[in-house]
């Protein structure tokens, strides 16, 4: 539904943090469903760890706020050119499940729980092969920039 060319016109991150390579569904307002392509190439193994590369767990929670930063957007119909940021305002019940190494396809899902006032509450999931890596939820504050 977004390739990576279209996904950088709702985010302002750029390499090496944007962890969000493709969005396959969005129902604005509602949910999304995208993943990140894990690479042994990505710098972060250079130091974490380079004998055992395990994906960090800050990042795939930055990955699950980037897609619903993309949900909240869209929702919206703004993007960051109009003057627009979504930034972290939270993140309540973090669990980590199973560690993400390179070769694994991050597959990412965020769905709106509520918005108030600008500060958007999302359910969010992060899996590999079906099963849960991570899962979140994440508060964002939309911000004029």
């Amino acid at each position: 539904m977004m390739d990576v060319r279209e996904i950088r016109q709702y985010l302002p991150h750029r390499y090496p943090f944007l962890l969000l390579d493709r969005v396959v569904e969005l129902e604005q307002g509602k949910y999304i469903k995208g993943y990140k392509n894990i690479s042994v190439n990505e710098e972060v193994f250079n130091g974490h760890f380079p004998a055992l590369p395990i994906f960090p767990g800050v990042l795939i929670v930055e990955a699950m706020a980037q897609v619903s930063g993309v949900l909240g957007f869209k929702s919206l119909g703004q993007k960051p050119e109009d003057g627009y940021l979504y930034l972290f305002a939270g993140i309540d019940n973090v669990r980590f499940k199973r560690q993400v190494i390179p070769g694994d396809q991050l597959q990412l899902e965020s769905e709106v729980i509520s918005e108030r006032r600008g500060v958007w509450k999302f359910a969010c999931k992060a899996s590999v092969d079906g099963e849960l890596a991570a899962a979140a939820n994440v508060l964002c504050a939309v911000k004029k920039a």
